[in-house]
């Protein structure tokens, strides 16, 4: 219950709306997601986003992370620890990696298997946004209980035939768990997060706990240096 409490403490000022119990129809459940994340329109209109927050793990460990992203075709994150820094980007044709924790402070490039996250990060608005216009499908799959919240569940399916499975929130109708399934090298993935805290940032809804991160900021719309995508040049 921790997750859909937190939910409602963030979205005190927000509405409630619902859609009738019996049999809610995949479109009905989007709209009702967009508008509760603060409508199409707001997030059409984010062109750029960047994230700062930290990363938790076990014995008390914490690293800090930031997130750059410009839409629809360019990401990067970052995540620091111990004085070290490890870089994953994606410039809208290639991906690279920087990653001293194994040993590569050169950058590298990526598979493209291994950058469907970053792909997937650059689009800001996130799946449902556009859904059918993007070519993927949609489908409702029911409810599912989600730490005793009866979740509805969506699944898109995008081009490459990887997916993504969302729980809304039942009075909300944000998103309270993602479910990533992609197929890296043949094999299927699945990587599943749980979100929360939500809070409004420039009139659209941000989950701020996500996983094992804490997001602490989010700026949208501001400039960010395209050179911070680019593979950077080889050190001779």
């Amino acid at each position: 219950m921790f997750i859909r409490l937190a939910l409602m403490a963030g979205l005190a000022g927000l509405s409630v709306s619902t859609i009738a119990a019996d049999k809610p129809t995949a479109d009905a459940l989007v709209a009702k997601n967009l508008e509760a994340r603060g409508g199409a329109d707001k997030l059409r209109a984010i062109k750029s986003l960047n994230a700062t927050g930290k990363m938790r793990f076990g014995g008390g460990m914490e690293a800090q992370v930031s997130a750059y992203a410009i839409a629809p075709d360019k990401s990067r994150f970052e995540f620091s620890l111990q004085g070290l820094t490890a870089v994953n980007a994606w410039d809208g044709r290639q991906a690279w990696a920087i990653n001293p924790f194994q040993g590569r402070r050169e950058p590298q490039k990526v598979s493209d298997d291994d950058a469907k996250g970053l792909v997937r990060a650059a689009d800001i608005g996130g799946a449902l946004l556009d859904w059918k216009a993007k070519g993927s499908t949609l489908e409702y799959l029911g409810t599912e209980d989600i730490d005793g919240t009866d979740a509805h569940k969506l699944r898109v399916t995008f081009k490459n035939g990887d997916s993504q499975v969302l729980f809304l929130d039942p009075d909300h109708f944000l998103e309270i768990r993602i479910e990533d399934h992609q197929f890296i090298r043949g094999q299927e993935q699945v990587n599943t997060s749980d979100l929360g805290e939500y809070a409004q940032v420039d009139g659209v809804y941000f989950p701020m706990e996500q996983g094992q991160m804490q997001i602490d900021s989010i700026t949208l719309n501001t400039p960010i240096d395209a050179a911070k995508f680019t593979l950077p040049v080889a050190k001779p």
